[in-house]
């Protein structure tokens, strides 16, 4: 019985050598084909031009279907989109103008309350925060004119000095 499974297993050995051996018949039997299919294919200048024909054929053949509305359409059709347009930029007009006074508005009552502490700040006293705008830019205005007048004293003072010092140094 050793015998008969030898000889089986050798036999199973030559079928898959025969297998194997006809698998690479066919690969090179397909690769052959591929090589005759190469040539038989135009080259690519060949390949290109029939392809721009056809192109521009089948563009010539899908202008024909164009469908072209008459004068009237056309008109119609404009004159609502220019209405159109127009609704939406004032639409748009409208929302820009609205934003803008909010965004005046806000910067205002923010200078306002700034006007109103910095003359709180600047003057060292406590104010009612009920006073009038005017009252408050009468004050600024007072600050800013005492500021001023400080200056000027300091731009005196220093003339002075240098003058001094000049004299001094001339003697």
């Amino acid at each position: 019985m050793a015998d008969k499974e030898k000889k089986a297993a050798q036999g199973s050995k030559v079928e898959k050598a025969a297998t194997d051996e006809s698998k690479a018949a066919a690969k090179v039997a397909k690769a052959a084909k591929g090589a005759d299919k190469k040539s038989d294919k135009p080259n690519f200048f060949v390949r290109a031009g029939k392809s721009t024909k056809d192109f521009f054929k089948n563009f010539k053949g899908e202008t024909k279907k164009i469908v072209w509305p008459d004068a009237k359409t056309v008109l119609k059709s404009t004159g609502i989109v220019i209405l159109v347009v127009a609704v939406a930029a004032i639409i748009i007009f409208a929302i820009d103008q609205g934003l803008g006074a909010g965004v005046t508005g806000l910067k205002s009552l923010a200078n306002r309350g700034e006007t109103t502490t910095s003359a709180v700040a600047d003057d060292g006293h406590d104010h009612d925060h009920d006073e009038d705008e005017s009252t408050t830019k009468a004050d600024s205005s007072k600050e800013s004119t005492t500021k001023a007048d400080s200056s000027e004293k300091e731009t005196t003072a220093a003339k002075t000095t240098e003058s001094k010092e000049s004299s001094t140094a001339a003697e």
